[in-house]
């Protein structure tokens, strides 16, 4: 348990599902009082997913299918369709056209603007969305498919240009920042940059490290500490805006 005064640590897109021993993960999260979202990376991980949240009520969950595997997964739609309508958070989403994947981008395109519709037609939505290579491309998308006040979204990681920065800050969009964008120069130029207001953090865990190690959720607070030095703010102010940042996109829709 930590002794933050008057706030909480936010984790805003993680895996839980994915370490190895996914339970204990619930279970440590739990027993750390960190606001999550864990994010899945395909609708089959949903229905487990939802059962183990339901031990931690600070645990959200997002209904997700990963751009990375839709070469292969991509006629999961229709069950990720299927699980829809019980799903606030959605994620993990996006676009990859990294070296590995950009030969399927034009698939990923096509279940990414399904999507998008779906939770533009149904609103109240708040989208995970990951963005490498191609962060104007799904801007673009964004900004055609998804107004602002029917769903909202949260650019994971993101690493665009301050130009797409500006355009992802006139659409709306928040940000989840963690320890390893911050050790990037080019990314801390971006992120002093930005809306305070639209900030929050991540872990992307357990596919994050530290040192050695995979990050844990808990972990999130070495972002806290980062962004309160880069952004000038004592760490308990930051950490409370933070929160206060996610409360604030929470009820926004």
């Amino acid at each position: 348990m930590f002794t933050n005064k008057g706030w909480r640590l936010v984790d805003f897109h993680c895996h839980l599902d994915l370490f190895p021993n996914h339970n204990n993960a619930f279970q440590q999260a739990i027993n750390d009082k960190v606001i999550i979202l864990s994010v899945t990376t395909t609708p089959r991980a949903w229905p487990e997913n939802q059962r183990l949240a339901k031990m931690g009520r600070l645990i959200k969950i997002g209904l997700g299918l990963h751009p990375q595997i839709i070469e292969t997964n991509w006629k999961e739609i229709a069950l990720w369709e299927a699980y829809f309508s019980d799903a606030r958070y959605i994620g993990e989403i996006g676009l990859d056209s990294g070296p590995r994947f950009r030969k399927s981008l034009e698939l990923q395109k096509s279940v990414f603007e399904k999507i998008l519709r779906r939770c533009a037609e149904a609103g109240g939505r708040i989208l995970s969305v990951h963005s490498t290579g191609c962060a104007g491309i799904v801007l673009d998308m964004i900004e055609k498919l998804v107004p602002k006040n029917r769903s909202r979204v949260i650019l994971h990681w993101f690493t665009g240009t301050g130009k797409e920065a500006q355009q992802a800050n006139d659409l709306g969009c928040f940000y989840s920042i963690n320890s390893a964008m911050l050790r990037n120069n080019r990314q801390r130029e971006m992120i002093q940059n930005l809306p305070i207001e639209r900030i929050i953090t991540e872990t992307d865990a357990p596919f994050s490290k530290d040192s050695v190690n995979p990050t844990w959720p808990r972990d999130v607070r070495k972002a806290v500490a980062e962004l309160a030095v880069l952004l000038k703010m004592d760490e308990d102010e930051m950490g409370a805006k933070i929160e206060n940042n996610l409360s604030l996109l929470e009820e926004s829709i």
